[in-house]
């Protein structure tokens, strides 16, 4: 896929999303109501309870936080970046994700915590990135809002891991993401219940929840095809 092609399709979902959060605001008004929960019902947000049935979306109000979704732009074509958590951390200990973390207050916006993130995480300089837009807005079982930033990434920088918080810093191919052959969905039993959540099993490495659901809605945005189960 042509950097052209990412950044038109990308650009493209930003009206929709435009669209949406405009919608929920004008609702709000009408409806006296300036909780958060209105927006996020407006804007359908994705999340874990895409797959699941009713009950499975975290209480409001959520703590904001935002991830880089970084395409490392190679002559062969783009990769994903990815990190895998330290198996020592309190929280999604060992599992797969992207570069970020909570907004801080000092945060300018959402792309800014992804870019702040990223550098602390795996040493990516801010100049590195282009950004192009936000996918949707991820909900987390674990309470958190999360604002996908996607970036274009100018391989060639050192990665210096946080070793506190990344065991490991790899590339996906973009070209495995866009197959929905790739695409599994698999389930636990919960606390009684069985959840349902998206898998992309690459090579040795098993992606899964929140990072695997933003991985399917980049999936979507830049092929326009709906994917399985949703």
């Amino acid at each position: 896929m042509k950097r052209e092609e990412v950044i038109a399709r990308v650009g493209e979902a930003q009206s929709h999303l435009s669209r949406r959060r405009a919608t929920g605001a004008a609702i709000s008004q009408i409806l006296e109501d300036d909780s958060d929960d209105i927006d996020r019902r407006i804007a359908k947000n994705r999340g874990d309870h895409d797959l699941n049935e009713e009950g499975m979306r975290p209480e409001p109000p959520l703590k904001p936080a935002a991830v880089l979704v970084p395409l490392v732009e190679h002559r062969s074509g783009f990769t994903i970046l990815l990190t895998q958590r330290s198996p020592d951390l309190r929280a999604h200990a060992g599992q797969i994700s992207f570069p970020g973390g909570r907004i801080d207050p000092e945060d300018a916006s959402p792309e800014d915590a992804a870019l702040r993130e990223a550098h602390e995480e795996i040493g990516m300089p801010r100049e590195s990135a282009e950004l192009v837009g936000r996918l949707d807005t991820y909900e987390v079982r674990t309470g958190f809002a999360v604002t996908p930033v996607v970036g274009l990434i100018q391989p060639g920088f050192e990665v210096i891991r946080e070793e506190g918080e990344v065991a490991e810093v790899f590339e996906v191919p973009l070209a495995f993401i866009l197959d929905p052959e790739n695409h599994e969905r698999h389930s636990r039993l919960i606390r009684g219940k069985r959840r349902y959540f998206y898998v992309l099993p690459f090579e040795e490495r098993y992606i899964w929840g929140a990072t695997a659901g933003m991985l399917v809605n980049l999936y979507e945005v830049l092929t326009g095809q709906k994917a399985r189960w949703r």
